[in-house]
C-alpha cells in the first residue's frame, strides 16, 4: 500500500502502516542525529516532539545573506547510532523514525509500545529529498554543529520512505 501522511502524525495514521508499505510525508520533519539524541535524553526536547518525525540526517545547509536558511542535500545517515537513545524519545512522543540500516531490538520493542514506524529513507537520494523541502522553518541547538542541529523542514510529499519495522512488531530487515 501506498500512504500519503500528514504531520503531526496520529495514532490511526500509525496504526494502518505495514512493513512493506510506502509512506510520503507532508508537513513539518525534524532532523536529529547522535548529540541531538543525547541532549534531548539528558535536557529534553527544545520541541513538542509529539506526533513528530524525526529524519536521522545531517544536512548540508547554506545561510543566505538575510540570515535564510536553505537546504543543499539531504540523506539519511545511519540509523544504528541513535540505539541507545531512541526508545526514550520514542516514549516522547515521537510516531516516525526515519533512516537507513534499521534498528535494535529494543528500539523494535518500543515502536510498538509507542505504537510508532522505522521508515527507511533511500541512501543516495539526497537530490530527490531536497526536492521535497519548501523550506527551513527554524533550527535549534545549532551549538552541536549543522549535522548535529535539529533542523525543522517544511516538506511536501516527502519520500519514498519504506515501512521497514512497524507497530505491530514486524521488521523486514528479519524476515
Amino acid at each position: 500500500m501506498e500512504y500519503e501522511l500528514k504531520t503531526p502524525l496520529k495514532d490511526e495514521d500509525i496504526s494502518k502502516l505495514e512493513a512493506g508499505d510506502v509512506v510520503y510525508i507532508t508537513g513539518k520533519i525534524h532532523t536529529a542525529r547522535d548529540s541531538a539524541h543525547k541532549r534531548i535524553i539528558e535536557e529534553g526536547a527544545p520541541i513538542d516532539l509529539n506526533g513528530v518525525a524525526i529524519f536521522h540526517a545531517g544536512p548540508v545547509i547554506r545561510e543566505d545573506d538575510n540570515g535564510k536558511y536553505e537546504v543543499i542535500a539531504v540523506g539519511p545517515t545511519t540509523s544504528m547510532r541513535m540505539n541507545p537513545y531512541e526508545p526514550q524519545v520514542l516514549d516522547m512522543g515521537v510516531k516516525a523514525i526515519i533512516g537507513k540500516g534499521g534498528m535494535d531490538d529494543a528500539t523494535q520493542k518500543a515502536l510498538v509500545e509507542d505504537n510508532a514506524v522505522f521508515l527507511t529513507a533511500v541512501g543516495g537520494c539526497a537530490a530527490l529529498y531536497v526536492s521535497s523541502i519548501n523550506e527551513v522553518s527554524s533550527v535549534n541547538w545549532l551549538d552541536l554543529g549543522m549535522p548535529e542541529a535539529i533542523w525543522e523542514l517544511d516538506v511536501e510529499r516527502f519520500g519514498p520512505l519504506i515501512v521497514t519495522m512497524d507497530s505491530k512488531n514486524n521488521n523486514l530487515y528479519k524476515r
